[in-house]
């Protein structure tokens, strides 16, 4: 069988079967799937954008107690800083001394 022969059946086959109608099929084959995908890919960026808000709300949620972590340690700190290891006394003073006076002491102090 040579190349004319072989052409000659593959025509007569697609044109029994409707070949017009084939390639259209075809054509809008691939029209519908490139429809799809585009339609797929969307979905997808909308999903991964929700992920996204999810992930930052997440992510300023863990740094906002990660800031009440930090100032509630600062205080326990400065707490420690201004105890006072002597019982029972009344004028009580702290280790820090002169520099744990407030703004009212050093007022009194200046009258």
């Amino acid at each position: 069988m040579d190349i004319n022969s072989i052409a000659t059946i593959v025509a007569t086959i697609l044109g029994s079967i409707g070949g017009l109608e084939f390639f259209r099929w075809l054509g809008s084959r691939k029209k519908d799937n490139v429809v799809w995908l585009e339609e797929r890919i969307t979905q997808r960026d909308l999903k991964i954008d929700a992920l996204y808000v999810e992930l930052r709300k997440e992510q300023a949620d863990k740094l906002n107690w990660i800031h009440k972590y930090h100032e509630l340690e600062l205080l326990y700190k400065e707490a420690e800083w201004n105890r006072c290891n002597v019982r029972h006394c009344e004028g009580r003073i702290p280790p820090r001394g002169e520099m744990n006076k407030t703004i009212n002491d050093i007022d009194d102090e200046t009258e």
